[in-house]
């Protein structure tokens, strides 16, 4: 598939890892309030909120968590308005990275990835210096033993998605990874639910047009920036055009 990569998986993994223990939870609450402010506070009316109320599930967010976070946003019990902000820039060896942020203090967002990035060597890069390389797609993960990929690949490609593909094969961690365009994401969600299917991941994510190979010290230099940008509360996801080989992939996720 286009723009598959062997480290995008790695730190897909780490993103689930860290929300099931709980560290995703004020970034999720977060989309939320933003969720909320921009299109109301009824799921069904806005689907911003829909997906951020998904992603939370996903991470085992309590219900009560949820509803907090819509309060607020709501005015129930105050809350602060939010701004997406994406940053462009490059990593070790000028590899392509976007972070996308939420954040309610412009200039300490500015300061905190512009640090992060140059103290880790990496740089901050000019508006639409990256971005280029990247489109906006629907990604929704489901769990290998669900189903199988010829039955999936007939659901998913009816209801518009672009591809199917079988991540971790053989793993206890395999799983299927459909891609869709933005604007048939709902639908084929839909389709797949409607199959009696169990969505794990289902976002909208930057995907690169073009994928660049790196060595394993690269990797790991990449991986650590990414790490250090993903903690900071502001920033939402971290995006690179990085890719490794399987091998150094199973070094980096055994690591």
């Amino acid at each position: 598939m286009a723009g598959h990569s062997h480290f995008a998986n790695i730190m897909h993994k780490k993103g689930r890892n860290d929300a099931q223990r709980g560290k995703a939870f004020s970034k999720i609450s977060r989309l939320i309030m933003a969720a909320v402010r921009l299109g109301g506070p009824k799921p069904e009316d806005n689907p911003r909120l829909a997906l951020a109320i998904d992603k939370a599930r996903a991470a085992n967010m309590p219900k009560d968590t949820i509803k907090r976070a819509i309060d607020r946003a709501s005015g129930a019990a105050g809350g602060g308005d939010y701004i997406e902000l994406t940053y462009e820039g490059y990593g070790p060896n000028g590899v392509a990275m976007l972070v996308e942020t939420l954040t309610d203090n412009r200039n300490r967002t500015n300061t905190d990835v512009n640090t992060i990035l140059n103290k880790n060597g990496g740089s901050m890069g000019a508006t639409g210096s990256v971005a280029w390389m990247f489109e906006r797609k629907g990604e929704i993960e489901i769990s290998a033993e669900q189903t199988n990929e010829e039955q999936l690949f007939e659901v998913a490609v009816e209801a518009g998605a672009d591809d199917v593909t079988l991540l971790d094969e053989g793993g206890d961690e395999a799983r299927f990874l459909v891609t869709c365009d933005v604007a048939s994401f709902q639908a084929v969600k839909k389709a797949l639910e409607d199959a009696g299917l169990t969505l794990g991941r289902a976002e909208f994510a930057m995907i690169p047009g073009n994928t660049v190979q790196a060595d394993e010290k690269t990797a790991r230099q990449i991986m650590r920036l990414q790490g250090l940008l993903e903690d900071n509360d502001d920033v939402q996801t971290v995006t690179t055009n990085l890719d490794v080989s399987p091998e150094i992939a199973a070094k980096l996720a055994s690591s």
